[in-house]
């Protein structure tokens, strides 16, 4: 027979509504991924950097193509707007755009990251002057994005 002290059981007892508590959560995490999947023209993992054009008069923005600021993002088409979210899991997203608000859409020329591998590209430029550029090692997603973005 094993006797525990209180303490040890009130610890047992805390424990274990810990870890309901974040079955619970993990659960709804999962419908929620379930629901944006279900519901969702399009979505995948590309990776996303931003950048805004220049104001008339302004002078043109600095050459940062060697910038590596990529950031892996969940991207998400869903009704009439693109959401960006930083993991799939993810119950809000980080940013998003409308639809109505994207002016062009077109291809960047492929470049090279880390082990020589080839990352192919696309830009999506807003009215407000907003350009999210995308990449992926896969030609064939940057190539679905722009089709279902065209």
């Amino acid at each position: 027979m094993v006797e525990l002290s209180v303490t040890e059981l009130e610890s047992l007892r805390s424990e274990l509504a810990y870890l309901e508590e974040r079955e619970a959560y993990l659960k709804a995490q999962l419908e929620h991924v379930d629901e944006i999947l279900r519901s969702a023209r399009f979505s995948g993992y590309l990776y996303i950097r931003t950048r805004w054009t220049a104001l008339p008069g302004e002078p043109p923005p600095l050459d940062d193509t060697d910038v590596d600021d990529w950031l892996p993002r969940f991207v998400v088409l869903n009704g009439p707007c693109i959401f960006f979210y930083l993991l799939s899991t993810d119950f809000s997203p980080q940013d998003s755009t409308l639809l109505a608000d994207i002016v062009e859409v077109g291809s960047l020329p492929s470049f090279t990251r880390e082990n020589d591998k080839t990352w192919y590209s696309s830009y999506i430029l807003t009215r407000q002057g907003l350009r999210y550029e995308c990449s992926s090692i896969s030609e064939v997603q940057v190539d679905s994005w722009l089709k279902v973005l065209q």
